[in-house]
């Protein structure tokens, strides 16, 4: 009692378990019992208080107990936590700052149930006031029903098309903005990372006679381009990773990916595999879409721990009006296994990015959104349907390659991570121009590295006002993403004011807005020294 009321917790003192039963309110915030007292007692009416609680409540129960919580000291225990349920121990005698940890533990739980039980107020009444104006609707539709049949049958329709046009746009809305956030980290970190590998790259050169230093760097180039590999897959879900399409038959796609698929799977799960004869080809990234495959067949392999089977089923078919696609023939790659399945709220949210039910560390929660992303910039789609402890399919629909209008590809960038096919041996004066001082800072010093004369802007104004006054330089590199005057931007100013420079954009975005500048070349960040000079090498040539 004292040490409560030095709480500020009022409390009440029942000197047996009937009285105690009959003066519990949905008001207290926790039950304190000693041993002597449950163990001389009928908990029978008191479990049935506990049981006949609302959804919302769990009071907890402190016993006060000379032989602890464990079962093997106190065989009693493990009834208590059956009959009381929300049941916490603590061991005589005890310190008064143990007591009160418990205790305030046990305040702090009810009060966040307390506000459970006002939000679950406050969507009941949100729920009657909803049920209240769709009664008011329907005796509105009743009516001109019986003014006119089969006017009211077309407004039922349309009433019915508008709610589903306005959860689509809600929901494409919603998925828009995630897209432009998860693509705005992505290009800043995507700057972060080519800081770190410029920086990696040039200390290589500079210690490769140190091979305990080579080893250390080889570790944070390898963590640095994991982070690449994350930012392109958030990219393609924010339907800004450059896409390399090329022509692919779906039956020679999935063989030549079979061994791959089987090796991701115990002995304990069967992959079926059924292909349609005669499929045309789909115009597709092979890299992308392959991922986008491993990864449906991974997703199905984690649904079934205790094993099942996995079955691939593709065909060409004509989507339903419920795809949400457009009129035509469509590629569907269905993938379904026999596991565990979700729940509606999981199923609705499946496609969110960083959204995961597996254990951390185990998933980033980009699969799946990746697998969207990719759909969509395709001009397909991903379909999901589950069925809790049945399985969840997954189909992908993309057209066929004369199905799909494609948009014109910019010019041909070295490929990251591979040596270049020519470098240049010239040496030119290079305008570099970020408004980011560490990247510029990091790409004059690669340039230099390549024994060129290289001076740098921050801005599109300050680029320009070099341009004018400098008639030596023979190439601009710069960023896309700068304030008041993008890259695009200051790409055609330059043409205006200088058309013999060739202009290169660095950017962490693969979409960039239509015009001219679609046909500048472009390399994609991060980039390495040898990604630049084989650029240069191209540009110059």
């Amino acid at each position: 009692m004292r040490l409560l009321k030095e709480r500020r917790i009022r409390s009440e003192v029942h000197r047996d378990l009937p009285s105690l039963v009959g003066a519990l309110r949905e008001e207290a915030a926790f039950v304190v019992l000693t041993e002597e007292t449950v163990r001389s007692s009928d908990l029978r009416p008191l479990s049935a208080w506990v049981e006949a609680q609302p959804s919302w409540s769990g009071l907890a129960f402190i016993i006060l107990t000379r032989r602890g919580g464990g079962p093997e000291r106190n065989p009693a225990a493990t009834r208590l936590q059956e009959l009381l349920v929300n049941v916490s121990f603590v061991e005589r005698p005890f310190h008064p700052t143990t007591f009160i940890s418990v205790a305030m533990t046990a305040k702090r739980s009810r009060e966040r149930q307390y506000e459970a039980r006002a939000r679950l107020a406050d969507l009941a009444q949100s729920e009657a006031r909803l049920r209240r104006l769709t009664d008011t609707l329907e005796e509105q539709v009743e009516r001109r029903t019986e003014e006119l049949s089969a006017a009211n049958d077309r407004l039922l329709k349309e009433a019915q098309q508008r709610q589903e046009a306005e959860r689509k746009l809600l929901q494409a809305q919603k998925m828009e903005a995630l897209g432009q956030l998860t693509g705005g980290v992505a290009h800043d970190f995507n700057n972060l990372l080519m800081a770190i590998l410029a920086n990696v790259e040039m200390l290589e050169k500079q210690l490769a006679d140190h091979p305990p230093l080579m080893t250390l760097l080889a570790s944070a180039r390898e963590g640095a381009e994991r982070g690449a590999a994350l930012t392109r897959r958030m990219l393609t879900f924010a339907r800004q990773q450059e896409l390399v399409a090329e022509p692919i038959d779906p039956a020679d796609l999935l063989e030549g990916m079979r061994t791959l698929l089987e090796r991701s799977i115990p002995p304990e799960i069967e992959l079926k595999t059924t292909v349609g004869e005669g499929l045309r080809e789909i115009l597709a990234d092979r890299n992308q879409l392959e991922l986008a495959l491993l990864n449906l067949v991974v997703n199905a392999r984690d649904a079934m721990p205790d094993g099942g089977t996995i079955s691939i089923d593709v065909a060409g078919s004509n989507p339903e009006a419920e795809t949400g696609l457009d009129a035509g023939s469509y590629l569907r790659v269905r993938v379904s296994d026999t596991g565990e399945g979700m729940d509606e709220a999981t199923l609705a949210r499946a496609t969110e990015p960083f959204f995961s039910t597996k254990e951390v560390g185990k998933g980033t929660g980009l699969g799946l959104a990746m697998i969207h992303g990719l759909a969509e910039q395709m001009g397909g789609a991903l379909r999901l349907s589950s069925v809790l402890g049945e399985g969840t399919r997954a189909e992908l629909w993309l057209p066929f390659a004369e199905e799909r209008v494609v948009a014109d590809e910019p010019r041909a960038t070295p490929h990251q991570g591979e040596e270049p096919a020519r470098t240049s041996h010239e040496k030119y004066r290079i305008l570099v121009v970020d408004d980011d001082a560490l990247i510029q800072m990091n790409t004059v010093m690669m340039a230099r590295g390549l024994g060129h004369d290289v001076i740098s802007a921050s801005s599109g104004s300050e680029a320009l006002s070099l341009i004018e006054k400098d008639d030596a330089i023979d190439l601009v590199l710069t960023d896309h993403a700068m304030p008041k005057m993008t890259g695009a931007e200051l790409a055609m100013r330059i043409a205006s004011l200088r058309p013999d420079i060739p202009i290169v954009l660095a950017t962490g975005y693969a979409e960039l807005p239509g015009g001219e500048c679609q046909s500048l070349p472009r390399l994609s960040k991060p980039y390495s020294q040898s990604d630049m000079a084989a650029m240069i090498a191209s540009v110059m040539s």
